[in-house]
């Protein structure tokens, strides 16, 4: 018997849900991950690309952490950002435009022994995506989505993204953009996440504590990132780079994390706003619900063989 093999559980073995459960395998000191052992494919982005940053950060992350291969899931949409999973060595999925928080839903249900983290872009996320991010949120399932938000479409050269500034002037709108842009963390907040947060590529520390934090929380985590493109979008985010001659602000530790309508109402201060949690509460994920279901009609059906528990289903069609 393998004694590095994952440890039981009665939501990833067999279909037979009424079997003994095997005992738990043998865990032995294993020497943590460095960046060389999680680092795949040479990342593909342009020179200077706020993602290489956040990237880094989740090698970091994990070596942190002391995570092995078997217990990284990575999972991420279209676009720039989206491709994380091929950078990094380990499980993970490139999904479609927008569907990577259904995906990563399943996973996060049927594996309740990992936390699975999500990566994506401003499009992928809140465009095509944004009906899953808002349900993802008020199901609270438990998993972390960083978004890169760079306030353009950039794998597709250039047009106006749902973050985009109005004014913003793309292939899409070559007179400027007239529209409004969406404010991700008042969509999160009002959609249900129990964890919200926002940093900046251009700040390390930052970056690698709201992701430590999101990892920890017991629930849906989204932080937003500002990431910047320099090839469509330079400068787009100066006013909270320091070096640039910006303003990098905290939230103050005074502010309550757990009170919903402070967290709204500091989320809709001017651009480019504060950086730190915006809101922290607690509450069952969609996770426990699930496994409380699981574990109740397994107690209704104890003893019963896989037939008899069959059969009474058909019965109840009649």
């Amino acid at each position: 018997m393998s004694e590095m093999a994952i440890p039981f559980s009665p939501l990833t073995r067999g279909a037979n849900t009424n079997a003994t459960p095997l005992p738990p395998l043998l865990e032995v000191d294993r020497k943590p991950l460095t960046k060389k052992d999680v680092a795949a494919d040479h990342p593909t982005w342009c020179p200077g690309c706020g993602d290489f940053s956040v990237l880094a950060l989740y090698f970091k992350l994990i070596e942190k952490r002391k995570l092995h291969h078997e217990k990284i899931t990575t999972v991420a949409g279209i676009g720039c950002s989206s491709r994380f999973p091929y950078f990094v060595q380990a499980h993970g999925a490139h999904f479609i435009h927008g569907r990577a928080l259904p995906f990563a839903s399943g996973v996060a249900l049927s594996r309740p022994d990992l936390h699975v983290c999500v990566f994506g872009g401003d499009g992928d996320a809140f465009s095509i995506g944004g009906n899953h991010f808002s349900h993802t949120a008020r199901k609270n399932v438990k998993l972390s989505y960083v978004v890169m938000d760079n306030q353009v479409y950039g794998l597709t050269k250039n047009q106006t993204s749902p973050t985009s500034p109005v004014g913003y002037k793309s292939k899409t709108d070559i007179w400027g953009s007239n529209d409004r842009p969406i404010n991700p963390i008042k969509q999160a907040i009002s959609a249900g996440a129990t964890f919200v947060a926002r940093t900046s590529a251009t700040n390390p520390n930052h970056v690698l504590a709201m992701m430590d934090q999101a990892m920890d929380h017991d629930g849906f985590s989204f932080i937003q990132c500002l990431s910047e493109c320099v090839e469509f979008h330079p400068g787009a985010f100066d006013a909270a780079t320091p070096r640039k001659g910006g303003v990098f602000a905290e939230i103050s530790k005074e502010h309550d994390v757990t009170d919903e309508y402070a967290a709204y109402r500091l989320a809709d201060e001017p651009w480019p706003g504060q950086f730190g949690v915006f809101y922290k509460t607690q509450r069952p994920t969609k996770n426990a619900n699930e496994a409380k279901i699981i574990s109740d009609y397994r107690a209704k059906t104890a003893g019963q063989a896989d037939w008899q528990i069959l059969q009474k289903s058909f019965d109840r069609l009649k």
